[in-house]
């Protein structure tokens, strides 16, 4: 049976998934990754501020998964818990583990390069500098393209912009591979305020503009995960030639993607990964000229991302990987540090009716014997 008995006392009817079809190729028009979260062991003390111990055959699956539907995969990233639960020992084994199996498998691979081996607190910009040059330096050799993640260290230490481009323009010049530069909203992480040397977004902009204008081509292109759709077009027809918009804009990637008569933004998205199926048919649909088509896919899969995502938005990882359990890529609901606490019972509900509605529940025998299980569990 795939009836969930939801914890309001309604029941819902699960109709599955719409048995997408696998691309035979990768997106042609656009560049496209998703950014994969990590499956923890459950039988391992993943508790809050305990060292992360990952299931690792399950956890490299999912990435097979994502490259079978044509998804380049963007790993350790704040999808993967950085800051979060995944401690930085645990994100190198991660990175140099997926980068293996990827050119094993003829997949695209990025890799996030942050500080996160610093303490929390204070540091020094040498020690910033250090520690990013570090994790550059364990990327590259993993084989990975880097991506230049936002740091926490650097946001609590710079003192204006000149810092941010010193270092950014170190990193630039060790890299022997063109990087994505990564800009992450205070939604996503509220100790970023301020990022690129200001918490005007437009005197933020244009210290990222000069790092770009002077370094095109070290920069494949830049991440913005900012939720403001206007404002990444805004960047995007600013961008120098050559230099890509990867749209981290959870809450708007289908018009974003879609693009206009002056650009599109290609895709480095969290919900990618929760989506896979449906989203590799709509850009599937957009390779053939299909708008109407792509537009019909995608669209019931927006109030399912906007419900991950919503605030407090840097929870939206507890969603991805109850979504990833119920669609049967993983046996349990456990995340490194304690994190499957991190939505309500209510959240849970509703995201299953959405998930459904976006026709992502494969098998939903097997997503409705989980969910009544786990409800009866938490709500009694």
């Amino acid at each position: 049976m795939s009836i969930v008995n939801l914890p309001d006392g309604r029941t819902l009817t699960l109709a599955g998934d719409q048995a997408w079809p696998k691309p035979a190729n990768p997106p042609a028009s656009r560049i496209a990754y998703a950014a994969a979260h990590v499956v923890a062991d459950p039988r391992a003390e993943n508790a809050p501020g305990a060292p992360a111990v990952l299931d690792w055959e399950t956890t490299l699956a999912f990435r097979h998964h994502l490259w079978s539907h044509g998804f380049g995969v963007a790993e350790a990233m704040d999808t993967a818990q950085r800051g979060m639960g995944l401690d930085y020992a645990a994100t190198r084994e991660l990175i140099r583990r997926s980068a293996a199996s990827a050119a094993a498998a003829g997949g695209r691979i990025v890799a996030g390069v942050a500080t996160d081996q610093l303490p929390p607190g204070p540091a020094t910009l040498d020690q910033v500098r250090a520690a990013y040059a570090e994790q550059l330096a364990d990327v590259l050799t993993a084989g990975a393209a880097p991506v230049l993640m936002c740091s926490r260290h650097m946001a609590a230490t710079a003192q204006h912009a000149d810092d941010y481009l010193s270092i950014y323009r170190d990193l630039l010049e060790q890299s022997d591979k063109p990087v994505v530069l990564h800009w992450l909203g205070t939604a996503f992480d509220p100790a970023l305020e301020g990022y690129w040397g200001s918490s005007d977004v437009d005197k933020a902009t244009e210290t990222v503009l000069e790092l770009i204008n002077a370094n095109p081509a070290k920069v494949d292109g830049i991440k913005i995960s900012l939720l403001d759709a206007d404002h990444e077009i805004r960047l995007r027809r600013r961008l120098p030639a050559g230099v890509r918009l990867y749209t981290g804009d959870d809450f708007n990637y289908p018009e974003l993607i879609r693009g206009d008569d002056q650009g599109y933004s290609d895709a480095l998205l969290g919900i990618f990964a929760a989506i896979a199926p449906a989203a590799a048919a709509a850009l599937a649909a957009l390779d053939r000229g299909e708008l109407d088509e792509y537009d019909r896919i995608f669209a019931p899969t927006v109030p399912l991302s906007r419900h991950i995502f919503k605030a407090p938005t840097f929870y939206y990882k507890t969603g991805i990987v109850f979504l990833a359990w119920l669609a049967g890529h993983q046996k349990h609901f456990t995340m490194v540090g304690g994190l499957q606490s991190g939505r309500s019972v209510p959240h849970f509900a509703k995201l299953i009716e959405l998930a459904d509605a976006a026709g992502l529940l494969p098998d939903p025998s097997l997503a409705a014997h989980r969910a009544n299980r786990f409800f009866e569990v938490v709500a009694g």
